[in-house]
């Protein structure tokens, strides 16, 4: 079965009520950290729960020292697993506003300590189960405990003393799912350093979806990625972005298209700048 997979609204809408399925709200907004409480608040999928970026999918922030999104205790996650009602053979759909970048960092938490099976990103999000005219509901999700269990895989990150020491290997395909402007260090809205690693090549995660908000065809994002890869290996790609939040898009967007799960530098960006000493570029 592939690690990631792709539910459409009507197709949740009709198993939205099988026992085995939990389903998580992940909506957040960067300039905005009570959006998502507040917009499930008034409205969410029946059934779901509310998984809060700051919160339940990241660890506590240390200034100098994490990026702005530290991965999470990887017992307090288990923990808060099983209080939203997931076991190991649970079908779990995930969702946030439509362009999956929170859905994929709660799918690559859930891949990170082994749950590779069972596990759907909402294709379009939210944006889409209102165009198929589908409703929301306010009620509380009547979640009994879960018994999930797993471990981390400490294959899938990458620290920064790690990613450094590779960053001279031929071999080594870099990505970040950034925007070209910041990319290039031309804008830097939301970190106090501009510009991206050096050797890293600009892949917005954005690119991964259609006109329609909705992840573009298997055989168009293989396309896209075979570009990035220019005939290197997947096997030593890495991802990475401004936090490690939508680093996980490009991550969910390879295994669409049928390459293995790559790496994530974690930290990503935002803790990149915390040492002065770390190389920075700027520019294509």
């Amino acid at each position: 079965m592939p690690i990631a997979q792709l539910i459409s609204p009507l197709a949740l809408d009709q198993k939205k009520d099988q026992a085995a399925l939990v389903i998580l709200d992940c909506r957040f907004a960067l300039e905005d950290p009570d959006y998502g409480q507040r917009s499930y608040a008034d409205g969410h999928i029946a059934g779901a729960s509310f998984a809060d970026l700051e919160r339940d999918l990241s660890g506590p922030v240390i200034k100098g020292v994490t990026g702005r999104h530290p991965l999470p205790d990887p017992q307090a996650l288990i923990e808060r697993l099983q209080a939203w009602g997931i076991g190991n053979d649970s079908q779990v759909v995930l969702y946030d506003d439509g362009p999956g970048a929170y859905a994929a960092r709660a799918w690559w938490l859930l891949a990170w300590l082994g749950k590779r099976d069972g596990v759907f990103i909402l294709d379009g999000g939210l944006k889409a189960w209102h165009a198929a005219g589908l409703p929301l509901s306010l009620d509380a999700p009547g979640n009994h405990r879960g018994t999930f269990s797993g471990a981390p895989d400490a294959a899938m990150v990458l620290s920064a003393d790690q990613l450094q020491q590779r960053l001279a290997r031929p071999e080594l395909t870099l990505l970040d799912a950034r925007g070209l402007p910041r990319f290039r260090g031309e804008v830097e809205p939301i970190d106090p350093v501009a510009g991206h690693i050096p050797g890293a090549s600009c892949a917005a995660f954005t690119d991964n979806l259609g006109p329609d908000g909705c992840f573009l065809p298997a055989a168009q994002l293989q396309q896209r990625f075979a570009e990035k890869l220019a005939q290197r290996s997947p096997s030593e790609l890495v991802a990475y972005c401004g936090s490690g939040v939508t680093a996980c898009h490009n991550l969910f967007a390879l295994c669409l298209a049928g390459y293995p799960l790559g790496a994530l530098y974690a930290g990503s960006w935002s803790e990149w700048i915390t040492d002065p000493q770390r190389a920075i570029a700027t520019g294509d």
